[in-house]
């Protein structure tokens, strides 16, 4: 049964990292994984009661990833609706291409650290379409967001959902991980702004052309801002609900989901139905992204079966025996993490390393936490913000390699020195 089940999940894992070349979509191959997997597991072990309770166990645990992944991207799409990042990109104005790097680099940064770095790089492509007319300088300015957005999120429980599953699964804690990575992630974004910054000294913003209206629906000044600070503040404050009452983040998530639907209504109380329609969180609901959702339910599930079965502990057992330094182990890690998908490596570490072996907070987890958040620069295919920025800006996967690749790669190398740094002088 083992080497069954291990042949058919790396067929899974080979078709969610091939997911472009094979024209399959990941969701697809993860599910199927899922089901074939668990299929196997339970015909070749005939407890049914057994796999009964494990089922549900693991369920439990996806179930909470699923829920606040939800909450969290219905409120983005909420504030996006009413044109509530307008707060941030209207501010935005600067004749000099290296400025205006530095502020889109660092408002990327924080922004992926409240939201997160997929809909970050999806808010300030955007934005650099409205402020950049030059294809060459939007394409140069995509790659520098997409390794800004990851580095955000690395740090925060909120900012990349390979972070959120170890703050949910409880490797991690949210004030830990943001003293202990966000120096790390700094660096990470700011070695390579200093290179590129240098390369576009003395140049100068080419701003588009002006265009008339839109076609995209009028919210006032206040409806932005309310929606904007009220969306902001509840994904700012999950991390404080979990550490004073001691619930689940999503509980936490959906709570203030309700309160924004709550302010919505009252707030549009008096429009006609076909003006509120597209502000409404029903709305709202249907414009997130099902797909990845279907895509981690199945990679999570795929991968409680490999922990079921003590697969991943013997991975993990073998990795300590042939390489065994710690860090070096979490390196590769994160470096694997730019061709294949971090979700499902972050997914088998959890499963390969226990908490009695490595608690909360450990050496492992917040060094984990980093290199699968920020590894994922180093190639265009790596991460959600990437795959995002190469939809949106058309980028082709070796223009990425020849002109970002690089300087993902210092970055992510610099930030992991100095967390080792870190780590030695703090003790």
């Amino acid at each position: 049964m083992i080497p069954l089940l291990i042949v058919i999940f790396v067929i899974a894992y080979a078709a969610i990292a091939l997911e472009h070349p094979i024209g399959v979509n990941k969701s697809a191959s993860a599910l199927l994984g899922a089901g074939l997997l668990w299929t196997i597991y339970a015909v070749s072990t005939g407890n049914h009661h057994l796999i009964s309770h494990q089922l549900n166990e693991s369920l439990s645990g996806t179930a909470q990833i699923v829920f606040f992944l939800m909450g969290a991207m219905t409120i983005v799409e909420v504030v996006d609706a009413h044109n509530g990042f307008e707060v941030i990109t209207s501010r935005i104005r600067t004749r000099k291409l290296s400025t205006l790097m530095w502020l889109v680099g660092f408002v990327t940064f924080f922004l992926s650290a409240v939201l997160d770095n997929l809909t970050t790089t999806i808010v300030m492509i955007s934005l650099m379409k409205k402020l950049l007319d030059r294809p060459a300088d939007r394409l140069f300015f995509a790659g520098m967001i997409v390794i800004a957005a990851n580095a955000g999120g690395a740090w925060s429980p909120i900012g990349d959902v390979t972070t959120t599953m170890l703050w949910i699964g409880g490797q991690i804690t949210s004030v830990a991980i943001m003293k202990s990575v966000f120096l790390p992630s700094v660096v990470n974004l700011l070695v390579p702004l200093l290179v590129v910054s240098w390369m576009v000294r003395g140049r100068e913003v080419i701003a588009p052309a002006a265009t008339g209206d839109t076609g995209l629906p009028k919210t006032t000044e206040l409806e932005r801002n309310v929606m904007f600070f009220l969306g902001l503040g509840i994904l700012v404050c999950v991390p404080v609900f979990k550490t004073l009452t001691h619930l689940p983040p999503f509980m936490g998530i959906l709570f203030g989901l309700g309160i924004l639907w709550l302010v919505g209504e009252l707030i549009h109380r008096d429009k006609e139905d076909s003006q509120k329609a597209h502000l409404t969180l029903g709305h709202a609901l249907m414009r997130i992204d099902m797909s990845s959702i279907i895509f981690f339910i199945g990679i999570l599930l795929s991968v409680a079966t490999l922990e079921h079965t003590h697969i991943l502990t013997s991975l993990a057992q073998w990795l300590d025996r042939t390489v065994g330094r710690t860090d070096v182990i979490v390196t590769i890690i994160g470096i694997a993490s730019a061709i294949v998908d971090n979700v499902p490596l972050v997914a088998a570490s959890m499963g390969m390393y226990s908490l009695e072996q490595y608690p909360a907070d450990s050496f492992l987890w917040q060094l984990m936490a980093y290199a699968a958040g920020t590894g994922g620069s180093i190639l265009i295919i790596g991460s959600a913000a990437g795959v995002a920025a190469m939809g949106l800006e058309k980028i082709h996967f070796f223009w990425y390699v020849k002109r970002i690749s690089w300087l993902a790669l210092i970055g992510y190398f610099s930030g992991l020195a100095v967390y080792i740094l870190q780590c030695k002088i703090c003790g």
